[in-house]
């Protein structure tokens, strides 16, 4: 006769004292979310003090008359409508748009070229890469600046070379038709951070796409087109938005480079430096903070724009069709 088995028991909680069971008051996800808390706090009052709250404070500003000196005086929308009145706030608009048409789209193709040079297996590839990586440590540094004013002004080596060659222009910089050009020379010249991104996409495309081409007879600039460029289509719209941003907000260069007064004629007068000129020559703070906001708005509706239209051009792998 088969002997009955006691069915399974929990275990015993641990007894106190007088007898009774003592509940354990450890909570494991309760002290974890507390550590996460107390790490995370930096970055949390990081943001708040130095980040939402100057936001919050520089829109207020926006709709007041404030010099730094005395109170606030609300003004409403008349700093926003002044805007369409400032010659030079429409001038550094069509600056900087023209900037930006012409600096960004250059500065990518610059990068998806040597990108694509530099992607092949050949001796001294590395040494190659880092040489035109190299600018772009640089970044948009004062020492960069006050070189390139040098190299462009009256006098400087390209005058001598255009003046030998019968082009007698004078200094780039002192020119007011030729002055912006410099400073887009200047930003192609450092394509290296996006370089380096087109690279890592490229490393990415399956060989195989390439090998199927050249079965079929596809020619280099064939298997750019049809293969390379969809292939490499995220990578180009991260860096287009990127470079957009960056270039909306270009302010070093043209600041060195003009003596900060916008150039001759406000050739150079991008909208960050006559932000500048607002807020910290003339003490206009509240005007300015109605043209950071202005800027702001401006970007994320270029952005938007650009990845409403992603889905136009830009080629996922785990799409269909």
């Amino acid at each position: 006769m088969a002997q009955a088995t006691a069915p399974p028991h929990p275990l015993p909680h641990p007894a106190g004292s007088d007898g009774t069971a003592v509940k354990s008051s450890a909570r494991p996800g309760r002290s974890q979310g507390r550590a996460g808390h107390v790490f995370l706090a930096p970055w949390l009052i990081g943001m708040v003090v130095l980040t939402l709250g100057p936001m919050l404070i520089s829109l207020y500003l926006s709709f007041t008359d404030y010099d730094l000196f005395t109170r606030p005086r609300w003004v409403g929308l008349a700093n926003y409508r002044y805007m369409f009145e400032d010659d030079r706030f429409l001038t550094s608009a069509r600056v900087t748009l023209t900037y930006v048409l012409l600096g960004a789209p250059l500065k990518l193709a610059a990068a998806l070229a040597v990108a694509v040079l530099l992607n092949r297996r050949r001796r001294g590839v590395g040494l190659y890469r880092a040489a035109f990586y190299a600018p772009s440590l640089l970044g948009a540094s004062v020492s960069v600046a006050l070189v390139w004013r040098s190299l462009f002004a009256t006098g400087g080596l390209t005058d001598r070379a255009f003046s030998f060659a019968g082009w007698h222009v004078g200094g780039l910089t002192d020119n007011p038709d030729h002055a912006l050009y410099p400073l887009i020379v200047l930003t192609v010249w450092q394509f290296g951070a996006p370089m380096v991104i087109f690279l890592a996409g490229l490393k990415q495309i399956p060989r195989e796409l390439y090998e199927s081409a050249a079965l079929d007879g596809a020619g280099r600039a064939r298997t750019f087109f049809s293969i390379t460029l969809p292939m490499l289509s995220p990578v180009l719209f991260f860096n287009l938005v990127l470079e957009i941003i960056h270039s909306f907000q270009s302010f070093t260069p043209a600041f060195i480079i003009s003596g900060g007064t916008g150039g001759p004629s406000d050739a150079t007068l991008f909208y960050s430096l006559y932000l500048y000129e607002q807020a910290f020559t003339d003490f206009h703070m509240g005007y300015a903070s109605a043209l950071a906001w202005v800027l702001l708005a401006v970007i994320a509706a270029v952005t938007y724009a650009v990845f409403r239209t992603a889905r136009l051009w830009v080629f996922y792998g785990q799409e269909d069709g």
